[in-house]
Order: C-alpha cells, then structure tokens, then sequence
C-alpha cells in the first residue's frame, strides 16, 4: 500500500490524503484549505474508486463538489445532514454527489480495502477516524479529535482498545505548540459563560458556530443553571434539529428556554425546500421571541450569534449596561480580515467598543499535546507521519519513529 498527502503535511486544514493499494485507490477528506497561500491541487487528476469524509468541517469535505458524480462518497448521516442544512441556507443546490453513510466501528469494503471508521470526540458532530486494510496492511487515520469534549469517553474508549498492530499513524498535531490552559474542557467554557450571565444587566451574545454542538449545549446548562433564556437564529435550529434525529439529550427548539429570532424571513427557503422543514417552521415559530420583547427584558437571554456584520447589538445601546459579547471561537480569527473569514473584522471592532463587554471562552476541538502523546503509545505504530500541523518538524521531538513527509511524496514502505 502507498501513501501519498497531496495536503496537510505543512498546515491546519485542506487535508487530502490518496492510499493506494494493487488494484484500488481511495482518498481520506477532501478539504478546501483553510490559508490562501495554500498550495492548490487539480481534483480531476484523482481517480478514487471511494472518498472517506472524516468529519462535515468544510476544510475536510470542500472540495467533494469537484467529484465525478459516481464516486461514492463516505460520511455519516449526521454529517451529510449538516452539510446540506448549510447549503441550503445559502441558497445553493444541494450536492450531487452518490453519498454512503458509514457508522461507529461498521466495516466498509472498497476493492482490496477494508475500512473500520471509529467515532471520535471533536468539536464537529459525527466525526470519525479510520482504520484502513489492504495488502496486509494497516493503517490508522486519527482525523481531527481531541480528548477533552462532551464525548470524551470516545478518547478513552481508544486508549483503552486501541486497534493493534498498526503499520503507520497518520495523526492530526493541530495543538502541538498551542495551548488550552485558559479553557482546558468544554466544562470550563460553560462555567465561563454561567459566571458572564448570571449577573448581566443588559443582554449577551454568545459567538460560536452553530455546528458546534457541544458549544450549544454548554450554553444551554448555563442558561438552566442562571434562569436565562437562550436564543438561536433559524439555520441554528434547523442545526439542533438535525442532531434531533440521532441524539434526544441535545437541546432544540422544542424545549424549553429555548427560543426563536427570526431576524430575517426564511419562507422562501422553506417554500423550496418544503419536504425537508415539514412542520418544523410552525414549531420553531411556536417558540418566537420578537424584538420589543428582547428589548423589554434584555437581562432575561443569551442569544447564539455568529460572525456577521450586521451589528444586532445596535438595538441594545439605549441601556446603560454594554452587553456581553462572548467571543467562542479561535482566536486566530480576530486577526483575519473578513475576505479570509467573513464577520472577522466586525466582531473584532467589539474588543475596542466601549458599549461592549467583550470576553473570551472557547476551548478547542483538538487535542492538546499531552493528549497526542498518549494516543501515538496507544496506538503503537511502526511509523507515525503528522498531518493536519503546522509543527511536523517538531514531531521527533515529542513522538517515536516519525517519518515525515512533503505533500505530494509517496510514502511506500509498508
């Protein structure tokens, strides 16, 4: 079996990854890059006979668009779900791409590969990684993962029975030279956000994607624990909705202290996409919270917001008290201008706006070094290649038998 990283040995994000065993070749991701100096790659010269999505984060799945139609592509139900709520909402045509669902520990065979995916604790929902077999051998593909979420247990599970034998670990190393002491788990997150709005006098906005489930919920356990009322836009209820289907303990629009601002009019996306919503919009309106009312009591709610440069905190300035802006995110985006990541610039602004307590509380969806360190001894592998790392060439430093490659470079020795 050969090894070939067309991206991801030198930076965060764009990860496509070819195998190549006798008679078949698969891709893992096929990510859209996350840096605009990135180096490009020309899809249409990749033949997979089957692509394997590790998780629906677009700098792992972008570039499936480019596909021929009939190459099926791998990813679980819950994350094609996602991708497609999301395209719907910005108006696009849904992909027309052949998907297959793959599940936890559920083998997929592909020509002389067998693939074992293993769902993973990252801040994407429904995230995987594989163990992959051909040709005698085996290698494992950590995708994105971190030890310290909501399903933490999942690391644990790895630790405790990781697949054996392994002849290479691809291994993601995004944390391998930051940290995460200010916010070490998703639990401090959500003592951050209780302690912000427990005493808030005006109303706060939490900055987080809508995709980052185990965000919602921490600030969902710290509205019930402070007597708040937490609100989501349309396209975040329609998220939760999704996560509805596979999981009952996810807060949605149908419980309580959750409400709906519907700052925009979403009828026409529901008018063309009307089997999908179902009764959905009559039970999201159920729950509307208006404007006069937001303003009435602004003390009383936590809104979910997201990058945007529509300063929705404009119609709270005739208070006293500056509301709380509570930044959920990587902080690296701040500095991005909004042609990099869009909103970047407007939610920067905020730090320096005297009617904005602007804080920070995010905790990240990849595990720290002390973390890898003990997945690499787990998992044991003859050889252990980074990927998804700015800091490969640090590697050797921290890990055992690391064989580092270019993009591009085919790695057969196994």
């Amino acid at each position: 079996m050969e090894i070939k990283i067309h991206r991801g040995t030198q930076e965060i994000g764009g990860t496509v990854v070819e195998l190549s065993s006798a008679n078949n070749t698969i891709l893992l991701d096929m990510g859209l890059p996350l840096s605009p100096k990135s180096q490009s790659i020309d899809v249409s010269l990749l033949e997979p006979d089957a692509v394997f999505i590790s998780h629906p984060h677009q700098d792992h799945f972008g570039l499936i668009t480019a596909l021929s139609d009939d190459v099926p592509v791998y990813i679980g139900k819950l994350g094609r779900n996602l991708i497609e709520a999301t395209t719907m909402f910005l108006g696009h045509e849904f992909h027309s791409n052949t998907f297959s669902f793959i599940s936890d520990q559920q083998q997929i065979k592909v020509g002389d590969f067998t693939i074992t995916p293993y769902l993973t604790d990252h801040s994407a929902v429904d995230a995987y990684s594989f163990l992959i077999e051909a040709d005698g051998k085996r290698i494992f593909y950590s995708g994105d993962f971190r030890a310290h979420g909501r399903k933490s247990v999942l690391f644990e599970r790895m630790i405790n029975n990781p697949p054996d034998d392994i002849d290479v670990l691809l291994m993601e190393g995004t944390m391998l030279k930051r940290s995460n002491s200010d916010f070490p788990t998703e639990t401090a997150v959500e003592q951050k956000i209780a302690s912000t709005i427990r005493q808030q006098a005006n109303i706060s906005f939490l900055i987080c994607s809508s995709q980052n489930i185990d965000r919602i919920v921490s600030a969902y356990r710290a509205c019930l624990k402070t007597g708040k009322k937490m609100v989501v836009d349309f396209y975040t209820a329609w998220i939760l909705e999704q996560v509805k289907a596979v999981s009952q303990s996810v807060p949605n629009i149908d419980w309580n202290h959750v409400c709906l601002y519907a700052d925009y009019h979403p009828d026409q996306i529901v008018r063309n996409n009307t089997k999908y919503f179902g009764d959905f919009r009559k039970r999201a309106y159920a729950s509307r919270v208006t404007k006069e009312e937001l303003q009435s009591d602004p003390s009383g709610y936590l809104v979910i917001s997201k990058m945007s440069k529509y300063k929705v905190m404009s119609l709270y300035k005739k208070y006293d008290s500056p509301v709380n802006v509570i930044y959920s995110q990587w902080l690296g985006y701040l500095n991005c201008s909004d042609d990099e990541y869009f909103g970047a610039e407007a939610i920067s602004d905020y730090r320096n706006d005297p009617e904005v307590n602007f804080l920070y509380a995010h905790t990240s969806g990849h595990a720290v070094l002390d973390d890898l360190k003990r997945f690499a001894s787990a998992v044991a592998p003859k050889y252990l290649i980074p990927i998804h790392t700015e800091c490969g060439d640090q590697f050797p430093d921290n890990f055992s038998n690391v064989k580092i490659l270019q993009n591009s470079e085919v790695f057969g020795q196994i």
